[in-house]
């Protein structure tokens, strides 16, 4: 039960003991103060690091043409591997674990588009309509791709909301035509693109009809697909497979890594998640041993206040006070410092994030630095915990002060 007396005491031993109270308490806040900042820098860098990679989907493969670097069959190196609608089609087909597959042709040249009196050059993709889900492209209004657009050669496009605000204004762009070199295309959809305002200035074409009407033939510049939930270790097999698959229909030796580039964007999305793990290990071990040294303080001043109190205890014992109570007057006294103190670092680490996410300029590498209530609320029972341990030695000890001994304490 609440012990009034036994707080009035405690209180009145703090207010006689100031000095050496705020600096306890100033130990105990600074680590927790620390620890807090530290979680939210290393939350911040972790976002960065993410961000980052938002553009694109983590679950990824992608396959870029080259160059051959090493003879192979009697083929000297320097051929230049060249991608067709045939490659697309195998790896789609051959390849198992395969969620969503596109690939993409560049029409050559300089690219004016056109709506009315506007005038702008734009990048310009043909893709399939799974790109959408390499790309994490958003619809806005309308729709993307889909495969009637590629079986039918239909002269359609879907473009960037920064195309649409660059050629139309204010106005909506479904239905309207828009030319390329002259060329007219209907806007079917407009999307907005994770990646920001560089990737919603792009316009997706089918690749069947822009190769049509830009002479592109069957080439396929590229082709990307994403894994699905399939096991990093699994990804690499495909990865794997896919190379191999290109070295026979293409005729370079299997180890030429110039000649067909594989990015398994898996095995970069691990490394960075790795990465950030590593952080937060570090920053906690930071942390907690910041912690831990204030704990130290805690438990060195409270053995000092019990030396100090000898002959107190004596007298308490010698009354009738039993050990349990003699117990419990220290340990209260050291987990209200404790915990008052780690409420106080708890509330200016907080703050100081807080103010450090307003004022710090926007950057890839650094973004919304701060710690999850969970994780704070954990921080603070630590915290409270550390104090009930470090006055336990303390509070032992007194239990076991003899009466008598202590009454001769000067």
């Amino acid at each position: 039960m609440f012990d009034v007396d036994k707080w009035q005491e405690i209180l009145a031993t703090i207010q006689q003991n100031k000095l050496r109270t705020f600096l306890t308490g100033f130990s105990v806040a600074w680590g927790i103060f620390m620890l807090v900042v530290l979680l939210g820098s290393g939350t911040g860098l972790a976002n960065g690091i993410e961000y980052q990679f938002r553009d694109d989907a983590m679950n990824s493969i992608w396959v870029r043409s080259g160059q051959t670097s090493l003879p192979h069959k009697g083929l000297q190196p320097g051929r230049y591997v060249r991608f067709t609608d045939a490659d697309y089609d195998e790896v789609k087909r051959s390849v198992d674990g395969v969620e969503h597959i596109t690939s993409r042709f560049y029409p050559r040249g300089e690219l004016r588009v056109n709506y009315g009196k506007e005038s702008s050059s734009f990048d310009i993709r043909s893709v399939h309509p799974d790109h959408r889900y390499l790309e994490n492209t958003l619809v806005k209004d309308g729709r993307f791709l889909n495969d009637w657009d590629i079986q039918e050669y239909r002269k359609v496009a879907a473009i960037g909301v920064r195309v649409e605000e660059s050629l139309f204004g204010r106005r909506s762009s479904l239905g309207e035509y828009i030319q390329i070199n002259k060329i007219p295309f209907r806007v079917v959809g407009t999307f907005e693109d994770i990646g920001g305002p560089g990737e919603e200035e792009k316009i997706y074409l089918p690749i069947t009809t822009a190769r049509r009407v830009f002479n592109g033939g069957n080439r396929v510049n590229m082709f990307m697909l994403t894994t699905g939930t399939e096991t990093f270790e699994k990804t690499e097999e495909m990865a794997a497979d896919i190379r191999e698959l290109l070295a026979q229909r293409h005729s370079f030796h299997p180890e030429d890594r110039r000649a067909v580039m594989v990015f398994n964007i898996n095995e970069r999305f691990r490394t960075v998640m790795q990465l950030i793990t590593g952080i937060r290990a570090f920053v906690w071990v930071i942390g907690i041993g910041t912690i831990l040294a204030g704990v130290v303080g805690v438990s060195n001043i409270m053995m000092i206040v019990v030396k100090e109190r000898t002959r107190e205890i004596g007298l308490r014992k010698a009354i009738g006070a039993t050990p349990g109570s003699i117990v419990s007057l220290i340990l209260q006294e050291s987990v209200l410092i404790t915990a008052i103190a780690g409420y106080v670092g708890l509330v200016l680490g907080v703050a100081t994030l807080e103010l450090a996410a307003g004022s710090l300029p926007e950057a890839e590498v650094f973004r919304d630095p701060h710690v999850d209530l969970p994780v704070a609320l954990l921080a603070t029972l630590l915290l409270i915990a550390a104090g009930t341990i470090a006055g336990l030695v303390p509070a032992y000890r007194a239990s076991r002060v003899e009466p008598v001994v202590a009454l001769k304490d000067e």
